[in-house]
């Protein structure tokens, strides 16, 4: 039988603690006193820094509000001081008034940084400042080429400059897991004296395991006389597959806010995932005996919109959110849920938003149908919105036999995400053929000023290709004369059925910046077509930019 650590540090067997004994009681569920995990969102910080999973701030408001609707406790929204873009889309979500999460910019241990945090992060009706220095002696000595002493001036010193600015801060140790015991606890011990609110214990590399890092947090809270006025906070990677559980052995041990991304993006091998972690702690509450306030019935819309702006699929077999979470091919296991549910799935469906409605939309439903519909998929929109929506239903209902949920979630957020384009596709035609040469042919027209849109100018070009796909590209690039490079293509089917609408994501490069596109359809060159014209419009619109 493996061993944990309780919150003194003692070690203890495993089953002492199902009782899940804690030390505050902040609310009370059936009589039981529970303390409160809060969940700390960073998909639009280290989630955003997975390869090619950047997103505008038109996707980053639209994440965010999603984020708002789960219960995040804190949406840390982005590194203001890392670029201008950034510190817009910080500022932007700050200002959203309905968005009652704190939000959260995260600096270095620099007056420049934590400034610009606070200039991104103060409009917000709860901010916080989130500061990061390095604590293990491999990354003082090698990356920041200092010393402890010097790490824990700058350290002191950048909390007392942003608690000047901001009441809630939270600061972490970078590299935590590697780093030396008695200098961690020094460092902690200092910082909370300086006025940390939150202090952040990160596995940065994903190096720990559970019963380590579980040590970890329960040595701090037992050493560091002065923990009690901050909040013990864990940051994991999952390098080595172990973030969920090392997040879990800190809450074990003491931790009472832990940082995660949805589906689990982020660097590396990306965060731990908050589906993942939310419905541990559901499923196993009196385990754990805790409470949080994530709104699990939002796990599902979350990951379907994150992965769809990031276009990083979430794999199959992913636990909570996967195609396949509660999926069952066994004549055992189908035999087994028919008769009662529990026997194979320890959670229902229904409680992470996964949809289970038979309702089949086509050509012939009316409006009444079709936006009782969308509000049942959780979705708010307006007269002018909602019209415009019913249209292009319409249009996609003329071409497959069956309209279903997935095809109308990629209407809304496709529409959601739509902006301001240069080059806008009008006509496309594509011809191909066993020995014949593949040709393609577009229409395009090109808005000169956004201010007077009868100032477009319309062109229309063809050209072969080794593909219809390839052709219509060749065409395109004719006509928008960039030096476009395609660097990732990839096709896949979004909903069911022969006419199932396909989802075209790749990656282009242009002066050296990589810019991603979507496009979808039920026919597959025409999405591939859009996912082009969207890449090169982001790419003339951030050019533009920069003159």
């Amino acid at each position: 039988m493996f061993t944990s650590f309780n919150p003194k540090g003692k070690q203890v067997e495993k089953k002492t603690m199902k009782k899940g004994k804690v030390k505050e009681g902040k609310t009370k569920e059936g009589g039981v006193k529970k303390d409160r995990i809060m969940f700390f969102d960073t998909t639009l910080r280290d989630g955003e820094q997975s390869p090619g999973a950047s997103m505008n701030l038109k996707e980053k408001l639209l994440v965010a509000k999603q984020l708002a609707a789960l219960g995040v406790d804190v949406i840390e929204a982005g590194f203001p001081a890392s670029s201008l873009g950034d510190f817009e889309a910080v500022k932007s979500i700050a200002q959203q008034t309905k968005i009652a999460s704190a939000i959260a910019g995260l600096c270095r241990a620099s007056e420049k940084d934590i400034k610009a945090c606070w200039e991104a992060v103060k409009y917000a009706k709860k901010s916080r400042i989130h500061i990061f220095l390095a604590t293990s002696d491999l990354h003082i000595e090698k990356k920041l080429q200092k010393t402890r002493a010097q790490i824990l001036d700058m350290a002191i010193k950048a909390v007392k400059y942003g608690k000047s600015l901001c009441e809630d801060i939270e600061f972490s140790a970078e590299d935590a897991g590697r780093s030396d015991m008695d200098f961690l606890c020094n460092f902690v011990e200092a910082v909370i004296d300086a006025g940390v609110n939150t202090i952040n214990i990160t596995d940065t590399v994903g190096y720990t395991t559970p019963i380590e890092f579980g040590g970890k947090v329960a040595e701090i809270k037992r050493r560091v006389h002065n923990i009690d006025k901050a909040v013990i906070s864990v940051h994991c990677h999952n390098d080595l597959g172990l973030a969920v559980a090392n997040s879990l052995a800190a809450i074990e041990n003491g931790a009472r806010q832990v940082e995660c991304t949805i589906n689990g993006i982020g660097e590396r091998a990306g965060n731990a995932s908050l589906e993942e972690l939310a419905m541990v702690l559901k499923v196993r509450s009196h385990y754990y005996n805790v409470c949080h306030s994530i709104e699990t019935k939002e796990l599902y819309n979350a990951s379907k919109l994150v992965s769809r702006l990031t276009g990083i699929s979430v794999q199959p077999n992913k636990a909570v959110v996967g195609a396949n979470a509660f999926a069952h091919e066994s004549g055992i296991h189908q035999d087994g849920v028919l008769k009662a549910r529990e026997t194979y799935e320890i959670m229902n469906p229904a409680d992470v938003g996964v949809p289970e409605s038979s309702l089949v939309l086509g050509k012939h439903s009316g409006r009444h149908a079709f936006f009782k519909r969308v509000k049942d998929l959780g979705y708010e929109l307006g007269n002018k919105e909602s019209e415009s929506l019913f249209e292009k239903f319409k249009v996609l209902a003329d071409k497959k036999k069956a309209v279903f949920d997935e095809d109308l979630v990629t209407l809304i957020e496709e529409d959601a995400n739509s902006g301001k384009e240069t080059f806008i596709l009008d006509y496309l035609s594509a011809t191909s053929g066993a020995g014949t040469v593949s040709t393609a042919t577009v229409k395009i027209s090109k808005i000169e000023d956004f201010q007077k849109p009868q100032a477009t100018l319309s062109f229309q070009e063809a050209a072969c290709g080794s593909g219809p796909v390839d052709a219509a590209y060749k065409a395109i690039d004719k006509i928008v004369n960039m030096d476009i490079k395609l660097t990732e293509f990839s096709l896949r089917a979004i909903s069911s059925g022969e006419d199932a609408i396909g989802e075209c994501f790749l990656k282009v490069k242009y002066q050296d910046v990589v810019y991603s596109g979507k496009g979808t359809s039920t026919d597959v060159i025409e999405a591939s077509t859009k996912a082009y014209m969207q890449a090169i419009n982001k790419a003339k619109s951030f050019a533009d930019k920069e003159k």
